[in-house]
């Protein structure tokens, strides 16, 4: 399938809050969207840091299935 297509689009203001490893920010209209994930040691470190210590209690939320 061929598709033509033609837009315009004007962006007065926009605000991001973040962008992770998985979001997509898309503005307009596209073919294909490939992943790609980059990691960089910004702060020069040479060895991992130590293991996470939990502050406070944990809870575990058990989702269930929804019903078809």
């Amino acid at each position: 399938m061929h598709l033509t297509i033609h837009q315009s689009i004007s962006i007065q203001f926009i605000k991001v809050g973040s962008i992770s490893n998985s979001s997509v920010l898309q503005i307009g209209s596209t073919g294909s969207i490939q992943s790609q994930a980059d990691i960089y040691n910004t702060g020069g470190y040479t060895e991992p840091a130590e293991p996470a210590e939990p502050i406070g209690e944990s809870a575990i939320i058990r989702l269930q299935k929804p019903e078809t």
